[in-house]
């Protein structure tokens, strides 16, 4: 990574998405108290897509994108929203859901990995170090699955296949050089996984058709408009002004605020090694995001 200032921008968005994603793991197990994952799944993309498309139509967007790029666009959403959506699905009904979001969230190690392997991309000291230190995060936070993970290696598999999935998309839009608003590019996106996850809906979803309770209206409504809507629309703002292997750093704090939010809503376990992954993590987040200051 060059040593440029990091915009402050980019830091305010990565607050942002911290925090929406963060906060959005203990909804999930409300989420689908009376709907199956697949409808969850495919109501969420589908209102979170339609809602991303009527604001930026309403700031008087273009929602046209150039025929050029939607070969990459719909390449690049095959891998982060598809194979994510429904390879975290799988996982987290197979393990334990905060054990499932662990090993989606190791995307920027995989993301790093490709760029250095496959595209020949170096990496800087700092931010091998940084890599290093997010790997250890991770780690850390599987420790208190490893049972989990024996009982159930295919969701430990599906796991780590939807961090590699969102790590190739968004390297592939990245690269693609796709310059399209990201308000506009992430609700296509958002519509186009809609397709095969309403299909799986359809498929898989069991029992009759019924109208759930407003709680669960309300959580899934949110769960759309905010961590879907404006948490993508922000990670695809971010992907625009730093590296992919940077800028999904910033990920690896999503399961520390996921862990605390778990621990205040679900009195989920807090303990030395959870603090220790995310001291990990603030000092993986420093290393790649400031800029060092040279002596005068």
């Amino acid at each position: 990574m060059s040593e440029q200032a990091i915009p402050r921008r980019a830091i305010v968005l990565l607050v942002i998405l911290t925090l929406v994603w963060g906060t959005n793991w203990p909804l999930f197990a409300y989420a689908v108290r009376e709907i199956s994952v697949w409808t969850f799944r495919a109501v969420a993309v589908t209102l979170a897509g339609v809602s991303l498309l009527a604001v930026a139509r309403a700031r008087g967007l273009s929602l046209v994108i150039p025929r050029m790029y939607w070969p990459t666009i719909c390449t690049g959403t095959f891998f982060y929203l598809v194979i994510w959506n429904i390879a975290s699905t799988y996982s987290a009904i197979l393990i334990p859901s905060g054990q499932s979001a662990v090993l989606g969230f190791t995307m920027p190690l995989w993301s790093a990995l490709i760029s250095w392997a496959v595209l020949g991309e170096r990496m800087s000291v700092r931010l091998l170090l940084a890599v290093l230190l997010g790997g250890a995060a991770v780690l850390l936070l599987m420790v208190p699955g490893i049972d989990a993970y024996a009982r159930a290696p295919l969701g430990f598999a599906l796991g780590l296949t939807a961090g590699l999935g969102w790590a190739i998309g968004t390297l592939i839009l990245k690269r693609g050089k796709v310059m399209v608003n990201a308000l506009v590019l992430t609700g296509w996106q958002l519509l186009i996984a809609a397709v095969p996850t309403t299909a799986g809906a359809f498929a898989l979803a069991e029992g009759p058709w019924f109208m759930p309770s407003w709680q669960t209206i309300v959580v899934v409504a949110y769960i759309a408009l905010v961590p879907m809507s404006i948490g993508n629309a922000a990670w695809f703002s971010i992907v625009g002004m730093l590296p992919v292997n940077v800028a999904g750093l910033s990920s690896i704090m999503v399961p520390m605020v996921a862990m605390v939010s778990g621990a205040l809503v679900h009195a989920e376990p807090l303990g030395p090694v959870q603090w220790a992954a995310m001291a990990c993590c603030v000092a993986a987040l420093s290393l790649a995001l400031l800029k060092p200051v040279k002596p005068t």
